[in-house]
């Protein structure tokens, strides 16, 4: 296994803007990821495993619902905390870093946000020690870029609900100790469920053949009749805004997360251009080569500065969920770009697992589908800058 030798770009010095805690909560993960996640990531991406030893780790780093507050074990940060530890797990491999996200946006978010104080003290601060992984229910077979049409059910039976339905395409199933379940009501009302793993009828099996996120677990959530208690309903908000509101937490850290990937591009196509020599010289000293390094840099420096204002305007619960929007399909669609130059820099090596750029680049086709496609994230900013809905 080669060193990680990554070096971070900051064209713009950016580092000028961060505070003293910002920089201690990055650079302990930007560390625990050359530690821990380097020399390891490529092994478990080509046996298309997911590294379990690493949840202690992801844990002891904050990456677990850092804003959650400390009086349910969180570490209190704030979003541009938050969106560094997700750019450093994601340099590493964004498969680790859709762990983390789900732990984080989808599970302990909507406790934390739509849950009530029993639910809180209860699950929060096992999620944030990562003794339980959580799941996160919205997308089905049926029902992908529109949620709202999902058949997922339950009925009250009196003293529990009784949940039909399955749920696809869910990061950390096969292994969750509790999912957060979107289902309807008998009148069609959207409601989360937290649904455990003990309980009969619930069933998490594994999604093979993948050549994305090949470090990530996926799989189902299917649900045959499951009892749930009725304490287990987040009782603090219903209706399709709630998962939405979930995706948005999720979206922010990926608008963060893929300039981590863009970054080890870069990086790693800089560094291999001094390196390499043809025709008598090092192929950094190349127009055309300039011209790939130069556009990356330009576009990872627009993509940083986008994700701290936006880090700003979350602190100050202004960012909009179109803002958001923007941000992931922006950066999402950069480092795929990146990773794609990257890769024809470094030649017939681009393709190796001895570089980090073709594992990045197909984690990244999947990046750019979940949380909302690139196509829906284009339209949910058509309709917010023209106010005419193109979703119907």
């Amino acid at each position: 296994m080669k060193p990680d030798l990554f070096e971070a770009p900051d064209y713009y010095n950016l580092d000028d803007l961060l505070n003293e805690e910002h920089k201690l909560v990055r650079d302990a993960a930007r560390e625990w990821v050359k530690r821990d996640i380097s020399p390891i990531i490529e092994s478990y991406a080509q046996k298309a495993e997911f590294p379990k030893q690493i949840i202690q780790g992801l844990a002891e780093i904050g990456a677990f619902g850092p804003y959650i507050p400390e009086k349910y074990g969180g570490a209190g940060l704030d979003q541009i905390s938050y969106g560094l530890i997700m750019q450093e797990i994601e340099r590493g491999d964004s498969g680790v870093r859709s762990t983390a996200s789900v732990q984080s946006s989808l599970v302990m978010y909507p406790i934390w946000k739509y849950g009530n104080e029993s639910q809180k003290q209860k699950y929060l601060p096992k999620l944030v020690s990562g003794e339980f992984m959580g799941a996160f229910g919205l997308t089905e077979p049926d029902h992908g870029s529109n949620p709202g049409g999902m058949t997922t059910n339950f009925k009250d039976m009196g003293d529990h609900y009784l949940l039909n339905g399955a749920k696809l395409w869910i990061s950390n199933a096969p292994f969750c100790n509790i999912a957060i379940v979107w289902a309807k009501n008998e009148e069609g009302r959207i409601h989360g469920l937290i649904v455990e793993r003990e309980m009969d009828g619930f069933s998490t099996p594994e999604t093979h053949n993948k050549w994305s996120l090949r470090a990530s677990s996926t799989g189902e959530l299917i649900f045959q009749d499951v009892k749930v208690p009725k304490e287990n309903l987040l009782p603090n908000k219903s209706g399709l805004g709630a998962p939405l509101g979930c995706l948005d937490s999720a979206r922010y850290g990926i608008a963060w997360g893929a300039i981590g990937a863009a970054m080890d591009c870069y990086d790693t196509a800089l560094r291999y251009a001094k390196e390499r020599v043809q025709f008598g010289k090092p192929i950094a000293g190349f127009q055309l080569q300039q011209k790939k390094l130069a556009e990356m840099i330009t576009e990872i420096t627009k993509a940083q500065l986008l994700a701290f204002r936006l880090g700003q305007l979350k602190n100050e619960n202004r960012a909009t969920s179109a803002q958001i929007s923007m941000a992931k399909r922006n950066n999402v669609e950069m480092a795929l770009k990146i990773a794609r130059e990257a890769r024809q820099i470094l030649g017939g090596m681009g393709i190796t697992g001895e570089y980090s750029i073709m594992r990045h680049m197909m984690n990244l086709e999947s990046v750019v589908t979940y949380e909302g496609t690139h196509d829906i994230h284009l339209l949910i900013t058509g309709f917010d800058i023209t106010g005419l809905n193109a979703f119907k």
